[in-house]
């Protein structure tokens, strides 16, 4: 088994989209103009209109109501990434780049939904080791060369090992 996809239900698809988009850099591709996809190497973060709910009955979820997930995406420098988007995430910060006792560098807002997002960058030597370890082993399983490594922006795997940061990737 493999967890492939988390799907945000929202009722402004196009608006939610965008914002990711920016703040990822990464294209959302939509299917309908009531499903799309943010697609990394590691997972997809899906996107659905309320129409869709349609298909698995309406009560099923409600857009705009999480209070529990946070969405996480891993940054080759998390204050790097706060100095780009301070502007975009200022009004829904939760918390400038901390620290954290488990060896992240944490930063975390809220998407227009308000569904908690948090960027982070492994620090600690631990943190780094266990990262690194999880994407040689996704990395691994790769069947194809279009594979982004999520830690440094527009990389093609495999090619030849940089080993910036102990990912194995190639950029």
């Amino acid at each position: 088994m493999n967890f492939v996809s988390i799907r945000i239900i929202t009722a402004d698809i196009k608006r939610l989209a965008g914002f990711y988009e920016q703040i990822t850099g990464i294209p959302v591709t939509m299917y309908t103009e009531d499903f799309g996809e943010l697609k990394t190497s590691a997972c997809t973060l899906a996107m659905g209109s309320t129409r869709t709910l349609q298909l698995f009955g309406d009560e099923v979820a409600r857009p705009a109501e999480n209070h529990t997930a946070i969405l996480e995406f891993r940054v080759g420098d998390v204050d790097a990434e706060y100095r780009r988007l301070v502007e975009v995430i200022g009004h829904s910060l939760i918390q400038e780049p901390t620290t954290m006792p488990w060896g992240n560098r944490s930063l975390l807002f809220r998407d227009p939904d308000g569904n908690l997002v948090n960027f982070f960058t492994p620090i600690s030597a631990e943190a780094i080791k266990k990262f690194a370890q999880r994407h040689r082993q996704l990395m691994a399983g790769a069947r194809t060369r279009d594979l982004r490594c999520d830690g440094h922006r527009g990389i093609r795997w495999p090619g030849p090992h940089c080993d910036r940061d102990g990912c194995g990737c190639s950029c």
